[in-house]
């Protein structure tokens, strides 16, 4: 910050306070990736239906800048850099958002670990958003198709049955099943009126929240509701899904915008057998959706990582070499974020967390376990042999779990031979004591016969003489 000459005291209280203000809202947020947040939204009107929605991501510590996709001034980029840090789409009203936002500026945001929600309409999904999709592995259904469900709907409100009622994915403590499928009966659900998509085999691919089995999509156009071949039905139907590409950033595609509006936030519905009002928890469901895509949630961090040899006391941490058969010890310090602090991680009861000591393939694969617990972190150690396998070898942590950032770790280290000196002595060998035994039988033997030889006298030879006549 720098002030002229001319400037007034005002002028200046006023650009201190600003700075101060920028600091203290980048120190508060509670998303990782940073607090910029852009709206693209084309109908400003819109922005008054959509208050608690962006209520709740202000109360965050967001900075929300609300622009028209045909606004001339609309960028993602500032000198090749990120000028925001999450960006959330609202379906148009035309037939695109225009060039700033092409799937290909998409892709480069996410590649610069921009965070993306889209949002989409059965009024017509965009070319751009299509296109940006099957990049992604994701497939849109035809415009006007909607979601309906016959037998898990609003009673209340149309005879369409297009209000679905969906169980609401449980939020679980463990990082790993961020958003998993709810097992009770007592459960909160979700009032959802939209598209659905499909999923393709994309490994970074996972579903959020997943229409029913009695669901499907049909297109609005034809007179008859009942289609007999729909679009999609059951379980391959989702109507909400996240990427987490392997840089981290995340991307979330919801089949309706309306959900997260101020009349979904506050409808009470009734579903079919039911003799009251149940209230949704499309709210809450917003504030978990929008936590996880802007990474205040589901966040793991390698606070440090020591290995050394286990029976030294005084071991050198970290070197760059070991012998074969050394006994080493292998520790990792994990942290997760948890909206506004760090937190210890935990691997839940059903998973593992492995350390692979590898020379192109794996020569030990083996579980960590919590060893030393902190008040924001949890140390995970093991200990093994290192093989009688000399060559470059490499300690990996690769943790790559739906919902959670990658943890994927490499360190390379040498291992040697025995140096001359460090070879076991034959005699403290139990099976080499016949051989040596031999070998000493053999030369006492030898040595035996070599005096015995020595100091034996010859043999007198006794001369015969002629007979006299």
């Amino acid at each position: 910050m720098r002030f002229t000459p001319g400037a007034t005291m005002a002028s200046r209280l006023y650009s201190i306070y600003g700075a101060f203000s920028l600091f203290s809202s980048v120190a508060f947020a509670a998303s990782l990736t940073g607090s910029r947040l852009l709206v693209v939204l084309e109908d400003t009107e819109q922005k008054a239906s959509y208050s608690q929605f962006f209520g709740d991501l202000e109360a965050r510590g967001y900075e929300l800048k609300f622009e028209s996709p045909k606004s001339e001034g609309l960028s993602l980029f500032a000198h090749g850099e990120r000028e925001y840090d999450n960006l959330i789409l609202f379906p148009p009203k035309s037939k695109g958002y225009g060039p700033a936002l092409t799937p290909q500026l998409l892709l480069q945001f996410a590649n610069q670990e921009g965070n993306i929600l889209i949002l989409t309409s059965p009024k017509g999904t965009p070319e751009q958003t299509r296109e940006f999709a099957r990049e992604l592995d994701i497939n849109l259904p035809p415009k006007d198709y909607l979601v309906v469900d016959h037998f898990s709907h609003d009673t209340l409100s149309t005879e369409k049955h297009d209000m679905v009622i969906v169980k609401r994915p449980e939020v679980s403590t463990s990082t790993q099943n961020y958003f998993s499928p709810s097992s009770s009966s007592t459960e909160d659900i979700i009032a959802y009126r939209g598209v659905g998509h499909t999923l393709g085999n994309g490994p970074l691919l996972n579903p959020i929240l997943t229409a029913g089995r009695t669901s499907y999509a049909y297109d609005t156009i034809d007179d008859s509701v009942y289609a007999e071949d729909p679009w999609s039905a059951g379980s391959q139907l989702h109507l909400v899904s996240a990427l987490q590409a392997r840089n981290n950033a995340r991307i979330t595609i919801s089949g309706s915008a309306e959900i997260f509006s101020d009349v979904f936030y506050g409808l009470n519905v009734k579903p079919p057998g039911s003799a009251k009002k149940v209230k949704v928890a499309n709210r809450a469901f917003g504030r978990d959706v929008t936590a996880w895509t802007f990474k205040e949630t589901g966040v793991v961090k390698v606070v440090g990582i020591k290995h050394y040899l286990t029976n030294e006391t005084d071991a050198q941490i970290n070197p760059s070499l070991y012998r074969i058969k050394n006994d080493v010890t292998f520790e990792i310090e994990l942290a997760e974020y948890k909206s506004d602090h760090w937190a210890p991680f935990t691997v839940p009861a059903n998973d593992a967390l492995q350390l692979e000591f590898t020379m192109l393939d794996p020569y030990h694969r083996i579980s960590l376990t919590p060893s030393v617990f902190s008040s924001n972190s949890t140390t995970y150690s093991t200990s093994f042999r290192i093989p009688d396998q000399h060559g470059v070898f490499a300690f990996r942590v690769n943790y790559k779990r739906p919902f959670v950032t990658n943890v994927d770790e490499k360190y390379t280290v040498t291992v040697r031979h025995f140096a001359h000196d460090e070879y076991t002595r034959s005699w403290d060998i139990s099976g080499a004591w016949v051989w040596m035994a031999g070998i000493a039988v053999t030369v006492v033997g030898w040595v035996a016969f070599c005096a015995l030889w020595l100091w034996s006298a010859p043999a007198t030879e006794v001369k015969k003489g002629k007979k006299s006549q």
